[in-house]
């Protein structure tokens, strides 16, 4: 049996395995590999800290069930490895080793444990941290104090010779399911750390061991044989490059799952964002919705632009309740509010079914605008039809109302603070459709209309011209010969 020298002990270069290992350690150095896990973690960290509660509360669920299922699969895996070990044991008439199923029993056994814990009070990742060190140790004892043969003579490096670090890294691969990056990397850094621990153990037990240094310098197929099929040879370079491609099967692992981690974070940050835009499309549709109907308040919403200031042709109308104060001095508060809300309610239906837009309430009343913000081909047609279906409106509801209609330009848009806005409109046209509702009232005529609209609605005849309030001179103005009679005087 060949000896290995006190040389052999400290260098493993000058092994077929060591002059490989030797040239990948100068591309991938150890303060390089740490330097790639730190980036992963910090591209972790730096995600995480973007999210808002929301998506930090779904994130969390998510790692949870991750871990659960990381628990379940564990101890399926160990149970496959119970099956499979003893069926095969028993399939090549060896004798199975009580310790060794034991402790595969107990490894798939403890997954109940895990579970509750994961699910109780206990850190759901420090019972993951622990669970990757029991079950690594424990298959690492296996290999350090199993006996490969039971009751055969045969040196316990035979373990190592057999199998390799390779078969620790299902447990790495399912760490991937925690979504991770960090336990990822933690369980590939105790599986090598496990195995060569162990087989360092085996190694320091031996008195003494063969390795590939003991090989000539051109060695002959028996000489190539006597070495690796020495009892004692422990291929100590091949261990190490076994330790070395795991390491780096973590690490890629590691930045994979951190990426998926990424993707999942924008995919929550998304539909979040998503949520707020509908909570704000609908906060804004349900006050929009108060004064017009849905369709109209969506179309204000994609069309964000319509809200802006811009002057524009279109028709204003001003319709007022006549007689109202009379009307509400003999009756109870409530029942004149509730009344006075019911008919207006019904009056922006009306407005809208035109495609027009109320822009304020004025105590008995309402202002409303055709074309502006909303697009419609014709308004003045659509602010006469509105005036004859909101004076039918006062009929029914015992009011008697009077409208004032005027076409022109209306400068339009928001006004207010950075805090609070409305939408308004002004300008000539809009002074003058108020103009001509008062006037209205004074000669008991239902509806009036100035000269721009009476020339793009024909029906309209002429009804004299007449001053108005705070313009100086007569202004020709117009009735609409479809509306009855006056019902009364303001």
């Amino acid at each position: 049996m060949m000896r290995a020298s006190s040389s052999d002990k400290s260098a493993g270069d000058d092994e077929p395995g060591g002059r490989p290992l030797r040239r990948l350690g100068a591309a991938w150095r150890w303060h390089n590999i740490v330097r790639v896990a730190r980036s992963v973690v910090a591209s972790f960290r730096t995600s995480e800290f973007a999210l808002s509660e929301l998506e930090l509360y779904r994130l969390r669920r998510a790692e949870r069930r991750g871990l659960q299922l990381y628990i379940a699969c564990r101890s399926a895996l160990f149970a496959v490895a119970l099956a499979w070990y003893a069926g095969s044991a028993l399939a090549s008439g060896m004798k199975v080793m009580p310790f060794g199923v034991i402790m595969l029993v107990a490894l798939s056994a403890l997954g109940i444990v895990y579970y509750r814990a994961v699910r109780g009070r206990f850190q759901p990742s420090l019972v993951c941290y622990a669970i990757v060190i029991v079950d690594v140790a424990a298959l690492c004892a296996l290999f350090a104090f199993i006996p490969v043969v039971r009751g055969a003579d045969v040196p316990q490096i035979y373990a190592f010779r057999n199998s390799n670090v390779l078969i620790l890294l299902p447990l790495v691969a399912l760490a991937t399911l925690t979504l991770s990056p960090r336990l990822v990397l933690w369980s590939g850094l105790c599986a090598v750390t496990g195995w060569i621990g162990a087989y360092v153990y085996v190694v320091a037990g031996m008195d003494h061991w063969v390795s590939w240094s003991a090989l000539p310098a051109a060695p002959d197929r028996a000489q190539y044989e006597a070495v690796i099929l020495a009892p004692d040879f422990i291929a100590r370079g091949s261990r190490m490059t076994e330790a070395i491609l795991a390491l780096l099967i973590t690490i890629v692992l590691a930045i994979t799952v951190a990426r998926a981690r990424r993707v999942f974070y924008a995919q929550v940050a998304a539909e979040a964002q998503r949520e707020r835009e509908r909570a704000a499309r609908a906060e804004v549709r349900d006050r929009l919705g108060r004064f017009v109907p849905a369709a109209i308040a969506d179309r204000i919403i994609s069309e964000p632009s319509a809200l802006e200031p811009r002057v524009r042709h279109a028709a204003a109308l001003f319709m007022d309740i006549t007689g109202f104060s009379t009307y509400a001095h003999s009756r109870d508060p409530g029942e004149v509010i509730a009344a006075l809300n019911a008919f207006l309610a019904l009056c922006a239906d009306e407005v809208a079914r035109e495609g027009g837009v109320v822009i304020s309430f004025t105590g008995d009343g309402l202002l409303a605008t055709f074309n502006t913000p909303l697009d419609i081909d014709t308004p003045e047609r659509a602010a006469l039809e509105t005036g004859r279906t909101l004076l039918a409106c006062g009929r029914t509801h015992g009011f008697h109302v009077r409208v004032g209609i005027a076409a022109g330009d209306v400068a339009s848009g928001s006004v207010g603070s950075a805090e609070r806005q409305a939408f308004t409109v002004y300008g000539d046209t809009v002074n003058r459709a108020a103009r001509l509702e008062e006037l209205a009232k004074l000669l008991g005529v239902p509806l009036l209309a100035d000269a721009a609209c009476a020339s793009a609605v024909p029906e309209l005849e002429p009804h004299g011209a007449h001053n108005l309030r705070g313009v100086g001179e007569a202004v020709p103005v117009w009735r609409d010969r479809a509306s009855p009679p006056a019902d009364g005087q303001a």
